[in-house]
């Protein structure tokens, strides 16, 4: 329609003329707003099908777990829950790729921390791994930052140590050995050190190509056992992990188990720690011997009974049997992080029955028994002697690991007792009432290892 209007002759035509121009202006605008609302609830639609249909298309894509739950108009209920469901997806969809294309033989690479503390056999269980020849194995390496980086025990230092021996702990287990040179004293030139802790603990440090040719006039404080190497070459090292199939670490320096969890989920590592508890009787009187400096207090008390301990004595033990405790019971819980990764074992089970103690415990892992593990543990468990040394992983082990009983007083397992109930009832370690129960061979201090104990 066309509307036209002429020059007003009066005043009542100009009226007349501006209220038809302003309805056919009302009409435009009018128009022109139904076409935007109309472009914009298409695109809004278009959006929303997209939201519908993506975390479905995504989750399909990776079915090993759902998308996050849609709220009643099929869309995500917030910016929030969609950036999660992508960075999740994304890691997992990571994880996948770095399994598919990072091993030689199709096999996933697996992980495998071995979490202890000071004299509960660990030297020797860790050795199970060390013999198994696909194994990059390293012992206890944290030994270095303990050395070089002093925490105070207690509050936010211990929270510091843990930190810093967690981080470390994930470079060495994705085989940046190159870490550690910050810490080793005195350090390493040119990648050489002659003071890798315990170098001939690990088997993967003292064969070729990591073993080089040895050098005159170098001292070596930490050298191999069976034959003369060179300064352990930390590049060496390096390519020597990344060519084995898996990495094994034992360590007595991690406390707290909610502190690796970032390691659980990280997509770079398929990890399984395995916790070794041992009766913390046995423990008090093994490090009475190994640590002799360290428990004079205690010596003195039990023979002389001179002076009462003292109270940040017995408050240490109970802190550390609590660590333990709490560690192995956020394990037995077995949270979504830790599902299937998590494997509590006691020393004297290990002891009685080496090889299916093995056998279940590469079960867990997701490897191989070899037949030169098997042979390494009937050699050093048939041991006629124990070796010698407080170090020794040569042991009739089935008659070794209640020798305590025997030698610790019986007033020192009466603290233990009271500062480690909790743990020991957890653990399955029963109580002592007497002198003469203490030393009673055939009254048996162990109840049976729980089914619910391996995952």
């Amino acid at each position: 329609m066309e509307f036209r209007c002429a020059l007003p002759q009066d005043f009542r035509e100009l009226l007349y003329c501006l209220k038809m121009r302003s309805k056919y202006a009302i009409l435009l605008v009018f128009v022109v707003g139904l076409v935007i609302i109309e472009k914009e609830n298409n695109f809004i639609s278009r959006v929303s099908d997209k939201l519908k249909q993506s975390p479905q298309a995504l989750a399909e894509a990776n079915s090993t777990e759902a998308s996050p739950p849609l709220s009643e108009n099929g869309s995500l209920a917030s910016l929030q829950e969609l950036d999660a469901a992508f960075s999740q997806l994304r890691s997992r969809l990571r994880n996948i790729t770095l399994q598919l294309v990072g091993d030689e033989d199709s096999r996933p690479r697996r992980h495998v921390l071995l979490m202890a503390t000071t004299r509960t056999g660990s030297s020797f269980v860790g050795e199970f791994f060390n013999q198994q020849g696909s194994i990059f194995y390293l012992f206890e390496p944290l030994w270095h930052i303990e050395r070089t980086v002093t925490f105070e025990p207690g509050g936010a230092n211990a929270v510091g140590s843990a930190l810093v021996y967690r981080d470390v702990l994930k470079q060495l287990l994705l085989c940046d050995l190159y870490i550690l040179e910050s810490f080793i004293s005195p350090a390493p030139e040119d990648h050489l050190t002659p003071f890798m802790f315990r170098r001939g603990s690990s088997r993967s440090l003292c064969e070729d190509p990591v073993c080089t040719s040895s050098a005159k006039k170098v001292f070596e404080k930490y050298h191999c056992k069976n034959r003369r190497c060179g300064p352990l070459n930390i590049t060496l090292a390096i390519e020597a992990c990344r060519h084995k199939q898996h990495v094994a670490l034992k360590t007595v320096r991690i406390r707290q188990l909610e502190f690796l969890q970032p390691l659980v989920e990280d997509p770079r590592l398929d990890i399984r720690i395995i916790q070794l508890v041992r009766d913390p009787r046995a423990v008090l009187a093994s490090r009475m011997v190994a640590f002799s400096g360290k428990y004079e207090t205690w010596k003195k008390w039990a023979s002389e009974g001179e002076a009462p301990l003292r109270e940040e004595e017995v408050q240490r033990l109970r802190g550390n049997c609590e660590n333990i405790r709490l560690s192995a019971e956020l394990g037995l819980r077995r949270p979504g992080w830790l599902q299937g990764r998590y494997m509590l074992v006691r020393y004297e089970d290990v002891a009685r029955a080496p090889l299916q103690k093995a056998e279940e415990m590469y079960r867990f892992a997701g490897l191989p028994l070899t037949p030169q593990v098997k042979e390494w543990i009937g050699k050093n468990t048939q041991a006629p002697h124990d070796g010698s040394g407080v170090y020794s992983t040569r042991k009739n082990s089935s008659e070794q690991f209640e020798k305590w009983r025997f030698s610790i007083p019986f007033k020192l397992a009466q603290v233990v007792q009271d500062a480690c109930a909790p743990a020991m009832h957890l653990f399955g370690y029963k109580l002592a009432s007497s002198p003469a129960a203490l030393a009673n061979r055939s009254f048996s201090l162990l109840e049976e290892a729980q089914p619910s104990w391996v995952t």
